[in-house]
């Protein structure tokens, strides 16, 4: 079982997995937007994390801990790309671009990563590859445009977009770093990253609270936040820290092109919409694009060769 978890096979079961977790966090983001003060959210969820994880997790954080401050400082910089600033923007972002636009405006996830693994690490995808994330954007393209290049033509950028923008480069250079984070085991990776996350959001939420904004205790709040660290942090980042150690940043970033796909079935299944042409369409060739990116065989990471 143990060498299962650590093939190529489990990574291609966690990367969709994650991705799904996330498109949950996105109509959950929108359902509460205009209502919660987004830094007072993340930072709730960052401390809800610490202290689950911390209970279930402290034999594992006792032994690990000369580790963590053998790389306190790399701790310090991934929590605060891909954890403080990269949550709470997403809850920013969300109050202010439309369906549309988070969906054409993310897909620039995977590029970034590409981007940002070539740049820090020398890390490329090979021709097929590359050929896959293309294929899996155009398959984004034809969902959120619904095979009518006009709704492209009339796309325009506004403040939320600029935010997914940044937050996305974020997210790549997260990603990219993922292969020197500390060796230790993945509670105590979650527990050190959600203590930090958690301090870089305080500020910002005591801001909010200064200038008014106010949590509202309603059962979609309640709901939002516990949905936000249960299954956005604690699964999904599980879920996508192992993965990107077996296969790797840029050959992982594809699978992003799936949120769209997933947003779509949660709509269908909770808001009763239907499925179209379009989705299907857009479907197949996000399926065939992650396909491609995930045939070569990939060298592991150097992580995960010091561990083995």
């Amino acid at each position: 079982m143990l060498a299962f978890f650590r093939s190529p096979a489990a990574a291609y079961l966690l990367l969709p997995l994650a991705s799904a977790c996330w498109a949950g966090n996105h109509v959950s983001a929108r359902a509460i937007a205009g209502h919660a003060p987004p830094a007072t959210v993340s930072f709730l969820r960052w401390v809800l994390v610490f202290l689950v994880v911390g209970v279930i997790g402290l034999p594992w954080i006792r032994a690990d801990l000369p580790k963590l401050r053998a790389k306190a400082g790399v701790m310090v910089f991934l929590s605060l790309t891909g954890g403080a600033a990269f949550g709470a923007l997403q809850f920013v972002a969300l109050q202010y671009t439309t369906a549309l636009n988070m969906g054409v405006v993310g897909s620039v996830g995977p590029a970034f990563i590409v981007a940002a693994s070539w740049l820090l690490f020398r890390e490329r995808l090979a021709p097929l590859q590359l050929f896959g994330v293309l294929v899996s954007l155009s398959g984004v393209l034809a969902i959120v445009s619904r095979l009518d290049p006009g709704r492209l033509a009339q796309f325009g950028f506004n403040g939320g977009d600029l935010i997914i923008i940044a937050n996305m480069a974020l997210w790549a250079v997260y990603a990219a770093c993922l292969r020197i984070r500390p060796g230790v085991h993945a509670a105590t990776f979650m527990l050190a990253m959600a203590a930090l996350s958690a301090v870089g959001n305080l500020p910002f939420a005591v801001g909010e609270f200064a200038f008014g904004y106010r949590l509202q205790p309603t059962w979609l709040t309640v709901t939002t936040v516990l949905y936000a660290t249960f299954v956005t942090t604690v699964l999904a980042y599980v879920a996508w820290n192992h993965a990107v150690d077996i296969v790797g940043a840029s050959r992982a970033s594809a699978f992003l092109h799936t949120i769209p796909l997933f947003s779509a079935l949660l709509a269908t299944t909770f808001l009763g919409e239907t499925i179209e042409p379009f989705h299907v369409l857009g479907f197949a060739l996000i399926l065939a694009g992650v396909t491609l990116v995930a045939r070569q065989p990939q060298i592991p990471s150097p992580r995960l060769r010091e561990e083995g």
